[in-house]
């Protein structure tokens, strides 16, 4: 009886740890609203107290909070607590489903990127209000690393630092080009992508008057923040220059 008493209380623990494709989670699922009622789907990463610093991990297109699952243990290694975000515009990755994609689809919302904006938006909220922390840093991958750079015009004040994985000239927000928004952000910048994606984003870079650093692997590399999956040859090479960056403003 004491036995069975005891696995259900382990159960009832707000911290949902299970095996996930082939890393294993040990994160809380919880959800939130957007500004427009739809509900958004996070993995919270809490290791440390809730005013340690803070990385909002947004994905690539055609993915979901799932691309953080190998990538968010390693960010509380360093110190820092972090939420992987389900932006509606996605699907899935790693074996998790975007259940914020899936719910927008089901309410006939449109899921195209920069209808991700309020999503985006609401988690960054969220951390700021909900949970506190001393410092917020959002970090991008593909086109949300693109938004990174519209998120650091607009709460330029409020971060500590921008991480950004193959960001480019994908959309307009606004009327205005992504690089107009990265002339207005004030915090530290790093961006970086696989070698061939370096055109990409140096216009927007160029613009950025911060603080900045960036990174290019000697090889090819990989697109987005998968570059720092344990797949990729030279995920190391990647996470180095990621940690540095991470030690200066901690």
């Amino acid at each position: 009886m004491k036995k069975h008493f005891l696995f259900f209380a382990f159960f009832l623990t707000t911290r949902l740890i299970f095996a996930q494709s082939s890393t294993e989670f040990l994160g809380e699922t919880i959800t939130f609203k957007s500004d427009d009622g739809i509900t958004i789907t996070a993995d919270l990463y809490m290791d440390h107290p809730s005013d340690a610093p803070f990385i909002v991990l947004y994905h690539q297109a055609g993915y979901s909070r799932g691309e953080y699952r190998e990538i968010a243990p390693k960010l509380n290694a360093l110190g820092f607590n972090c939420m992987a975000v389900d932006q509606r515009s996605g699907d899935q990755v790693n074996n998790i489903i975007n259940e914020t994609h899936k719910e927008a689809v089901t309410k006939n919302k449109p899921t195209e990127y920069l209808d991700a904006i309020p999503d985006v938006e609401a988690s960054y909220l969220y951390v700021k209000y909900s949970i506190k922390p001393r410092k917020i840093i959002l970090w991008g991958s593909s086109y949300s690393a693109a938004l990174m750079f519209y998120m650091g015009s607009e709460h330029h004040q409020n971060l500590s630092g921008i991480l950004s994985f193959a960001p480019g000239d994908y959309f307009q927000v606004n009327g205005k080009d992504l690089s107009s928004y990265a002339a207005k952000v004030t915090c530290p910048v790093f961006v970086t992508s696989a070698k061939s994606e370096y055109a990409n984003w140096k216009p927007i870079y160029d613009k950025v008057k911060s603080d900045k650093s960036s990174f290019l692997p000697e090889t090819e590399g990989k697109h987005g923040s998968k570059a720092l999956w344990k797949n990729n040859s030279n995920h190391m090479a990647y996470w180095t220059a990621v940690e540095k960056f991470l030690q200066k403003i901690k």
